[in-house]
């Protein structure tokens, strides 16, 4: 045998010495991916089962025109206030932050286990129904008073 045999035999084993690392390093990092996806939404859904609203009341003023939604935090997650979505008849109500009290505190965005929080709007003609729904996606729906 002479040199181009071995030369080209080296070269072949080089090109597939290079593919085989360059395969694993992109296998590695798709599985570390997958599994990295697989750990978020785990929690997400850990998140959601500990989570838990009850609407206590939804009441409207026929002489200010405002509607008061008063929920609890019945789960054992704790909550934000600005992530919790508030919608009237089927519609997206924007809640000032100064308008949402957690347990007569406007300041917090923080709304722990066994909290109350207050929402309380404008809204003009008498609404029927709110739904009240949570950064993870969990609901709370109730009847107008």
């Amino acid at each position: 045998m002479g040199f181009g045999v071995s030369g080209s035999t080296a070269i072949i084993f080089l090109g597939v010495l290079v593919a085989t690392g360059t395969l694993y390093t992109a296998t590695s990092n798709a599985s570390e991916n997958v599994l990295e996806a697989q750990d978020a939404d785990a929690e997400r859904t850990l998140e959601r089962t500990n989570t838990a609203i009850a609407v206590t009341n939804a009441s409207y003023d026929a002489n200010n025109t405002s509607l008061t939604v008063n929920l609890t935090n019945v789960g054992s997650e704790t909550l934000s206030v600005s992530e919790t979505t508030l919608l009237v008849d089927n519609a997206y109500v924007d809640v000032p932050s100064a308008n949402a009290t957690v347990d007569g505190d406007a300041a917090t965005d923080l709304w722990y286990a066994g909290e109350h929080l207050s929402f309380v709007v404008d809204a003009d003609p008498a609404p029927a129904r709110v739904k009240v729904v949570t950064g993870s996606g969990v609901a709370a729906t109730e009847v107008v008073s």
